[in-house]
Order: structure tokens, then sequence, then C-alpha cells
């Protein structure tokens, strides 16, 4: 089973070489690594062409933006199992070992994250972790994944750790951040739960890094519409005041499909988790 995974980047030279390495030095796994670099002037160029060996392809040149850069390297792709990593963010070392276990024993996942999501600080530590008890359709369509002060969520599905089967990509259109600059990722989620519910393991695969320079952090509140924007496309809302007290109180509850490790056969085992 081959990897794809795709690393967009501009100006990133600080971290870029991090993100690069989790993604090549990964233990037993298949990897067509591309790297699409938006033409930086920092001293990038010369990151990757010290990795230009280990590349299945590589450009630095002007491009359309992040999610245009990644829908061209999906595109170009042949990879079995598909993801991106931004050039400041990391997977763990375990990762492609895991999401190959899944993906080889459980043809039903469609696509795959982590319950357990790291967040390293600029210096590549990881500092915090926070656990998303699962994840379904109808939460996600209720806005429960899109973090609002004061209403009930259950937390992102973090790109970082979330890895999907061609196929899905290709039934969902291919594409990334059509219409949506900034809140790409989400909308591309919205479009995967139309054909495919999300599973989780219990266990961290990769990380975002805050450094207080990303396009999310700085421009969170036109994030926050464009993803409520593609809430609304794909037929979600947000609920009401009594729904979300419900919600908070547990009164109504989703199955989410969890795997967990079971320590004495070392194999998968699927769960349903009421969240």
């Amino acid at each position: 089973m081959k990897f794809s995974i795709i690393t967009p980047s501009f100006n990133q030279a600080r971290y870029l070489e991090a993100a690069m390495l989790s993604v090549l030095d990964q233990r037993g796994a298949d990897i067509e690594y591309i790297v699409m670099d938006g033409g930086s002037t920092d001293g990038s160029r010369e990151i990757i062409e010290r990795h230009a060996s280990r590349l299945a392809h590589w450009q630095c040149e002007r491009d359309g933006g992040q999610y245009d850069a990644i829908t061209r390297g999906l595109n170009r792709s042949t990879g079995d199992i598909m993801a991106w990593l931004n050039s400041d963010d990391i997977y763990t070392p375990w990762a492609f070992s895991i999401v190959t276990d899944v993906f080889v024993n459980y043809p039903e996942v469609e696509w795959l994250t982590t319950t357990m999501q790291i967040r390293w600080d600029a210096d590549g530590r990881p500092v915090r972790t926070l656990h998303v008890p699962g994840y379904t359709r109808a939460g996600f369509l209720r806005g429960e994944h899109l973090p609002v002060s004061g209403q009930f969520s259950l937390g992102w599905i973090q790109q970082e750790s979330t890895f999907w089967r061609r196929s899905l990509w290709e039934k969902a259109g291919a594409q990334i951040g059509n219409g949506y600059p900034l809140a790409g990722d989400f909308e591309l989620w919205a479009r995967f739960f139309q054909h495919a519910e999300l599973f989780a393991v219990e266990t961290p695969l990769g990380g975002f890094r805050f450094h207080g320079e990303q396009k999310t952090g700085a421009g969170r509140p036109a994030y926050m519409a464009e993803a409520e924007r593609a809430l609304s496309e794909h037929g979600g809302h947000r609920q009401g005041p009594l729904s979300q007290w419900l919600r908070r109180h547990r009164f109504s509850t989703s199955a989410a499909k969890v795997l967990r490790h079971n320590r004495h056969s070392g194999k998968w085992e699927m769960k349903r988790v009421f969240v």
C-alpha cells in the first residue's frame, strides 16, 4: 500500500525540514512524497534540494496558493492512501505504520484520523494533547467539529492526522479549496462525509505547530466564516440553544467508530463509542 503525501510550502524554511523528515523517515512505508513550494526566497529551495533524491516530485515556482498546490500535487500522485502535511507541521514516527494496519485490515474504512491530537510549539516540542471522543456525520452537520466559544463542540478534525483512500478523493471531486481559500480542509471533510463515515484510532498520528504566523491563526474569524458557509452548503447548520443544551448534557448521542489496539492480540479492534 503506497502513500501519496503532499507538502505545500511558501517561505517556511524554519520549519520545512522537520516536516519533510517526519514524512521521509517513516519506517517500512512505501511513500510517494511531493513538495510543492510556491517560489520561496528564504532558503527553502536549498532544503528541498538536499532531499530531492528521496522525492517523487518537487517544484519551486509561483502557484495559485496552498490549496491549488495541494490539489495539483495530489492529482499527479499515484498512491493508494493520500494526505497532505503543511510545511510547519509534523507526523509522529509511527503514523504510517498504524494507518497501513488499519487500511489493510479494514476495507470499510475510507478515511481515518485520530482521537488524540498533538500541539507542537515553535520548537517542535509536543506541549499539549487534545482528546476528541469520536466523529460522526450527524455531529459534523450539527457543527460539533467547528469549535465556537460557548457552544457545544467535540473539537476539530485535525487535518495533520487525517488520511484517506484515493477512491474517496475521486468520489468527492478530487479538488480542495474551490471558493474556500482558508477553510478548504473543512469543506473537503464536508464532501467526504457525503460518502463515508470518519473512523479514528486512539493514538496520535500528527500534530499542528503553533507559532503565531498561520493563516488560520491570524485569520481565524475569516476561516470560521468560510467553514460556516461550507457547513450550510453541504446541508448542515448549528443547532439552537435547546439542542445545544441537550448535547452538552448527553441527552442526544451519536455512535462514532473508533479503533482500539488490543494489547493481547496486537490487533486493532473496531468499537462503537457514543459521543
